[in-house]
């Protein structure tokens, strides 16, 4: 088993916990785990990125070779175009719809839509909308986490885990929070898919 995981965005979208939850979740199931990251001018709103690699033998190098991400997921959805060289042929695009406006010529959303949508796997998620639901449009990115994670080979035990690992400092109160921003994305991904089949 080996899964590499493209994450993307810009700047204070949570690309980095995203990374953080996922190798929690790897190292709770006694798999391997690689991880680099590329921080760009995040303070600024800049590209911020995040090469997860997990497998059950040992990965000795953590970048992901070109077209060999079985997923780019992506907290903005035009930055998920930055990463396309990396994706497999049979990769998965997970993002959210709303994009973080943060250049004067970006394209019109509809067009974006449009060519996200020509991808054969993708699942494009209102994560900020299932965000607010949960109580905070900070939880935006576990609610893309929780969408990719019917592709990823974790125990729903392990998922609730590490998520209250990661948050649990930050109270019971934030730890429910993301662990039901997780919920609302895997149901989100479900009927997705579903209306896909």
């Amino acid at each position: 088993m080996k899964k590499d995981i493209l994450l993307s965005g810009v700047g204070g979208q949570g690309i980095l916990t995203i990374a953080a939850l996922l190798d929690t979740a790897a190292l709770l199931e006694d798999l391997y785990v690689k991880q680099s990251e590329v921080h760009g001018m995040s303070q600024r709103g800049g590209a911020v990125q995040s090469h997860v690699r997990i497998s059950d033998r040992p990965v000795y190098s953590d970048l992901i070779p070109y077209g060999k991400a079985d997923m780019i997921l992506s907290v903005e959805p035009l930055e998920l175009f930055r990463y396309l060289p990396y994706m497999a042929p049979d990769g998965w695009i997970i993002t959210d719809i709303n994009p973080y406006i943060n250049i004067p010529d970006y394209p019109d959303k509809e067009v974006l839509m449009e060519q996200l949508r020509r991808f054969p796997h993708h699942l494009i998620i209102d994560a900020r909308d299932l965000a607010k639901k949960s109580g905070s449009i900070r939880t935006a990115n576990i609610v893309l986490a929780g969408a990719a994670s019917r592709f990823l080979p974790f125990k729903p035990e392990t998922w609730e885990e590490a998520i209250r690992t990661l948050f649990s400092r930050k109270g019971e109160r934030i730890v429910q929070m993301n662990l039901d921003a997780f919920e609302r994305g895997k149901e989100a991904a479900a009927a997705q898919l579903a209306e896909s089949d």
